[in-house]
């Protein structure tokens, strides 16, 4: 007989039942994915500290208007700064208190492009006499790159920089209206500088490309835009995202800049106006590899929050079916429901620790460019731009899958996945378009396979290649059969691991082959084979790290990883089938079109979520979210969500009253003409 307990007691109740379930040990487990435990303690020093102070209470966030939104946003800026100076923190932590913050910030592209680029590109001499300034905010930049018509086709951008050899200055021209700077984060009404990429035209009007150049774009004293410069914002974002955010446009009309302004640390041009070409043609790529490094943690980073909201709900919410208790099920225990959220936590346990591979590759490659070591950056650039499209788009379907997961108590703004979702929307657009990225790395991929099969020493080819294209030695060897993993097979990562490698090659060849008739989809299925082909050697490249914790941990969190890694192979089996890697066979070894060649994946898949079920509260909690950070009724530590969303929603300014202002604006009104129709109406009876 099932006890008669108030149902939102019993969801705390379902909570504190479901951490005594959990085998692992979430301390170590944390530590594991914020590096070591001091990293964490100090985490959680700041996220306290922002915790406690007014200038970051969430209370009121979603009843503001766009500029009450912009305005909060410069004042929890400005008062991080504050907090930097008054705790002496570092500016790696100053990094950590920006990165708890669940919303965009005005200046947020002042850390992530305007510097990172000014400093990597910038000459000596410039960075020298600006770049204090530029580390202590007493200069606020932005990166104007996208205009008006162009985005991602950065080389077709219409915005001049003409140099003037007899007054060694640049002219920085926007000729037409297609040509207007537009989207750029802190433009609008924030950024006294930019970084403006401009078609370098030399004297004579020979045309070498963007570059990029320093502008002041306000006046330091007033705020003032200086003349010659047109700018503004552009207005709200689609689904309210990015609301704190002044993405702005600017028009520049014959605007005149220092010779010294272009950031010439690899292309000049001298001051006869003769050009000094680069070393390497996408030097200039450099700020945007780094924010795409980045946005492979953010996403980890993001879908943790996405696993810990919808899973906490999953756990406590009791919906259908009755369970031997005689209680409505938690719903997390239904298939439906488990394995669409349990790959989502996979994906962000893969991305966070990914993440923290691709940082420290990028800043190799940052120090060698440095010195004129140019030898990185083609693998960068195309394994940046792989793993953006892949993180992205996942982070994207996962925020919105978890959302979805909740019910209809999901679309509250309360449950804090939706506000997530519109500020994450547009990152499979910004820095660089996804879909165009995928000929990126197609490019790439098709460049390591001619190399590979134009050489006569096939083995010092494969030698030579690079860690996101040695999926090609497989294609040396056609003779070696391919990998057909069935029942417990499937428990070895290295199984799915040479899966997708070998997805990956058979794609790459068939694409070389056919490359003169390609099919409306190929750079799509390309790009994300070889990415993912790329990725899941990083995650047996992370598993084998796992000896540093306890034996049952790692196990837990193999079993995670193994997850990632078959369901990426169940999402690309139409690939699979299409070249026969996987086919139908029964008892006998011969095959048979009644048979499921993929059943036995969907199985080992099935057990693997049962296995991990027990353990889902354990290793979000191992997040370390604090319910400040994750601002959500449905996901609260304490379980409690009916009560949590009871509260916030009394909170709701139209419940401040109980007769509504517009009662005798429009609802009175309405009332009595139906009234007097009604009454007309009877007497014509």
């Amino acid at each position: 007989m099932a006890s008669r307990i108030d149902a939102a007691q019993r969801t705390a109740i379902d909570m504190i039942n479901a951490r005594a379930k959990s085998s692992i040990d979430v301390a170590l487990t944390r530590s594991f994915l914020h590096n070591t435990h001091e990293e964490w303690e100090r985490r959680e020093r700041i996220i306290q500290v922002l915790k406690d102070d007014p200038a970051f209470d969430k209370s009121r966030r979603e009843f503001m208007t766009r500029t009450e939104r912009y305005t909060r946003g410069l004042a929890m800026t400005n008062r991080i700064y504050e907090l930097q100076e008054i705790h002496k923190w570092s500016n790696e932590e100053t990094a950590v208190a920006f990165a708890s913050l669940d919303e965009q910030l005005p200046n947020f592209l002042h850390n992530v492009a305007f510097q990172p680029v000014f400093s990597l590109q910038g000459s000596p001499s410039l960075v020298a006499k600006y770049g204090p300034q530029i580390a202590t905010r007493g200069i606020i930049g932005c990166y104007l790159q996208t205009e008006l018509g162009h985005g991602t086709n950065v080389s077709q951008l219409e915005t001049t920089a003409t140099f003037i050899p007899g007054t060694q200055e640049f002219e920085i021209h926007s000729p037409n209206l297609t040509s207007t700077k537009w989207w750029i984060g802190a433009l609008g009404k924030t950024a006294t500088y930019g970084v403006v990429q401009a078609k370098l035209i030399l004297p004579g009007g020979k045309d070498v490309g963007p570059h990029l150049f320093l502008v002041q774009l306000r006046n330091t004293d007033n705020h003032n835009v200086l003349p010659g410069i047109v700018i503004g914002d552009i207005g709200p974002k689609a689904l309210g995202g990015f609301s704190p955010v002044d993405n702005g446009f600017a028009r520049f009309s014959h605007v005149r800049i220092p010779k010294e302004n272009m950031l010439s640390k690899f292309a000049q041009v001298t001051e006869e106006g003769k050009y000094v070409q680069p070393p390497h043609a996408k030097l200039s790529y450099g700020g945007m590899l780094y924010i795409r490094a980045n946005m492979v943690t953010g996403a980890g980073w993001l879908m943790a929050k996405a696993a810990t909201v919808s899973i906490r709900y999953a756990t406590v919410r009791r919906q259908g079916g009755k369970d031997s208790d005689g209680l409505e099920k938690q719903t997390i225990t239904y298939p439906s429901l488990y394995i669409r959220l349990l790959p989502i936590l996979s994906h962000a346990y893969v991305f966070i620790q990914l993440g923290k591979t691709l940082i420290n590759s990028f800043n190799t490659m940052a120090s060698r460019l440095a010195t004129g070591d140019t030898s990185l950056l083609a693998e960068m650039h195309a394994t940046t731009s792989g793993l953006k499209v892949l993180c992205s788009t996942m982070g994207v379907q996962d925020l919105e899958v978890a959302r979805r997961s909740m019910g209809g108590h999901g679309y509250s703004a309360f449950a804090g996945l939706g506000r997530l979702y519109a500020d994450y929307l547009p990152s499979v657009t910004y820095e660089g378009d996804n879909f165009v990225l995928d000929q990126q790395v197609v490019r790439a991929a098709l460049k390591s396979f001619g190399t590979l099969f134009s050489s006569n020493s096939p083995s010092t080819s494969v030698s030579s290649l690079s860690p996101s294209s040695q999926y090609l030695r497989l294609l040396l060897q056609p003779a070696a059969p391919l990998p057909s993993p069935t029942g417990d097979g499937w428990g070895d990562p290295a199984a799915a691991i040479l899966l997708l490698e070998w997805r990956a090659a058979l794609l790459v060849r068939e694409h070389a082959q056919t490359a003169d008739e390609p099919d409306a989809s190929v750079y799509q299925r390309v790009s994300k084979a070889v990415t993912e082909a790329f990725v899941a050697v990083q995650v047996g490249e992370i598993i084998k790290t796992l000896t540093s914790l306890p034996a049952h941990d790692a196990h837990v969190i193999r079993s995670l990883y193994t997850l990632y890694l078959l369901t990426t192979v169940e999402a690309g089996l139409v690939d699979f089938l299409s070249f026969g890697v996987l086919v139908p066979s029964n008892n006998t070894g011969s095959h048979d079109r009644s048979v499921d060649p993929a059943r036995s994946l969907r199985l080992a898949i099935n057990q693997l979520c049962q296995e991990l079920l027990p353990n889902a509260i354990g290793l979000t909690d191992a997040f370390g979210f604090t319910d400040w950070e994750l601002d959500s009724a449905l996901g609260v530590f304490d379980g409690r969500v009916y009560d949590a969303l009871w509260e916030r929603v009394q909170t709701e300014p139209l419940n401040q009253t109980e007769v509504t202002s517009a009662y005798e604006e429009s609802i009175k009104p309405m009332l009595l003409r139906g009234q007097r129709q009604a009454a007309q109406s009877h007497s014509k009876l």
